[in-house]
């Protein structure tokens, strides 16, 4: 038995990634993965493109934009390119703030500055190594948002599809605390990995419990696709592994979930 939702609203939207120039990104999203353009606009201290991929999924890029003490400026100096948050909207983030909180959670960067949209964050410090972007949406009317692309090559014939990201956490409470109760995810256990997945979302997150690695991101995952080669590290420019779908997502077998443990 499936550990489900009972918050069917909130829907894990896309990955975003921090890089010093958003224009060394198409090559690969574009030239190699087969991304379209979706979205793209001005934020607070950074510029930021979406590419939507087969299946659905999205990708954000950020640009440092503005004074160098930004957010997005330090995260590069710290870490250098890389996964920096997650984003979930929700239909009421008021509602959102106060469950976080309620969960032991302290939120950060609570903003309505821009219209249609609200935003909240969970620290990465708290948050399993990554920045969880909380977000309500409604584009207001009449305000087109036109917002220049990166040059690109040509799109890749065979688009791949994107299955979510990997990420490691230190026990499966952790996780569960997080993705599950917290953010509405509903979990599937195997060993020593437990993959949550959000109705209307196209991208899951795998999360590997008791990993080696420190906790945060590991690896944006994708469905094989024939021709398609990766390299076993990090992308040069995107500072995040690509990889196939790991063989144990698509065998999961189901632990029932009894008093918040498995």
């Amino acid at each position: 038995m499936a550990a489900r939702s009972d918050r069917p609203d909130t829907r894990l939207d896309h990955v975003a990634i921090g890089v010093a120039d958003a224009a060394l990104a198409p090559p690969f999203l574009v030239g190699v993965l087969g991304g379209q353009r979706h979205d793209a606009g001005p934020g607070a201290g950074f510029r930021w493109w979406q590419w939507r991929f087969a299946g659905g999924g999205v990708i954000e890029i950020l640009e440092p934009d503005g004074p160098p003490a930004g957010f997005l400026h330090r995260f590069l100096a710290a870490r250098g390119p890389g996964v920096h948050h997650v984003t979930f909207m929700v239909p009421d983030l008021h509602a959102a703030a106060r469950r976080a909180r309620d969960h032991g959670f302290e939120v950060v960067g609570f903003s309505e500055a821009f219209p249609g949209w609200k935003e909240a964050f969970l620290h990465p410090r708290q948050a399993q190594g990554i920045v969880v972007q909380l977000a309500e949406s409604e584009p207001p009317p009449g305000i087109p948002r036109e917002w220049p692309f990166p040059p690109e090559p040509p799109r890749a014939a065979q688009p791949v599809e994107l299955v979510g990201l990997r990420l490691a956490a230190a026990s499966a409470e952790r996780a569960l605390h997080q993705w599950s109760d917290l953010l509405g995810g509903n979990a599937e256990a195997r060993d020593a990995e437990i993959l949550f997945t959000w109705a209307g979302s196209p991208l899951r997150i795998a999360v590997e419990v008791g990993s080696d690695a420190p906790e945060g991101p590991l690896a944006i995952e994708l469905l094989p696709r024939a021709g398609l080669v990766l390299t076993g590290g990090p992308h040069p420019t995107l500072g995040i592994r690509f990889c196939m779908q790991s063989p144990h997502s698509s065998s999961l077998h189901v632990r029932p979930r009894r008093d918040g443990k498995w």
